[in-house]
């Protein structure tokens, strides 16, 4: 699932595309898209349709679009939803599911999706501490990236938390953004194993883990995101190369770049955590 680097990768060339134009008209290629927006498909296509696209936000992992007389267009990415900028005459992706037009003939936004875990919903807009928010992302925490993200106030809560840090550091109303590909690299950096105690972390430590996901989360932004397969990609159909920059994610058996011990991979909800047995030694008793 796209994580805040390739979500804001995204969210650029959304309001690069989209920002000061007005919809003309919208097709619903498949109900699963906009079935978090309960009205329906038609509902859905006729209150966009007229609406000026004011320009794309995101809080951590997720994206919308500000709308003109209020409301948000929400994007959930899923695993595989892509948001697109084609030509009208370009052919029709096999798994187009929302089809944008425009009032100036441009080029139409496509939202494509393969599994259909994603979709498009419009949202009322509420603002939380003074800043604007679709009502579904409301109670989501500011992200590493945000100007006014409080490291202190992060640190407090992350230490808080009576879990394994992995679960505190991917938990998005703590602090928002971090997923498990990034988690586990920050975790590398730090030499923590991901399920030590979060309440016998130092502030030092703690400050230092959330130090080093918001690096790999910068340095995987400037390489436009981590692309595993063709299923992210940005608005212009090109792929991520952070993959290439890994340290332990998805690294199993190779050598750490630290040590040379092989990276293991362990279950962890649902997913897998990659990490050094060496660098990142499992808590004692765990």
């Amino acid at each position: 699932m796209p994580e805040l680097p390739e979500v804001e990768v995204v969210r650029r060339g959304l309001h690069e595309h989209v920002a000061g134009r007005t919809v003309a008209a919208v097709e619903v290629l498949h109900a699963r898209a906009i079935r978090r927006h309960l009205p329906g498909a038609a509902d859905f296509a006729s209150r966009l349709a007229g609406r000026t696209m004011v320009g794309a936000r995101r809080r951590g992992k997720y994206l919308w679009v500000d709308l003109s007389d209020g409301d948000a267009l929400l994007a959930h990415l899923g695993m595989s939803g892509q948001m697109l900028v084609q030509p009208l005459d370009a052919p029709d992706e096999k798994h187009l599911r929302v089809r944008v037009r425009f009032a100036d003939e441009g080029p139409e936004l496509r939202f494509v999706d393969q599994r259909t875990f994603g979709g498009l919903a419009l949202a009322e807009i509420v603002e939380v501490d003074g800043t604007p928010l679709p009502v579904p992302v409301a109670h989501i925490a500011r992200d590493p990236m945000d100007p006014v993200f409080d490291p202190d106030a992060a640190v407090t809560a992350l230490r808080r938390r009576r879990t394994e840090v992995k679960r505190a550091l991917l938990d998005q109303t703590l602090v928002s953004g971090v997923g498990n590909i990034y988690a586990d690299e920050a975790l590398w950096r730090t030499r923590l194993h991901g399920l030590r105690p979060t309440e016998k972390l130092t502030r030092a430590k703690a400050a230092e883990l959330l130090g080093h996901a918001t690096d790999v989360m910068r340095e995987a932004l400037g390489e436009g995101g981590t692309s595993f397969d063709a299923l992210y990609v940005n608005v212009n159909g090109q792929s991520g190369y952070f993959d290439r920059s890994l340290n332990v994610y998805g690294q199993e058996d190779r050598p750490c770049a630290r040590c040379g011990t092989a990276i293991v991979r362990e279950p962890f909800m649902n997913r897998s955590s990659f990490s050094c047995p060496r660098c990142q030694p499992r808590p004692r008793g765990v």
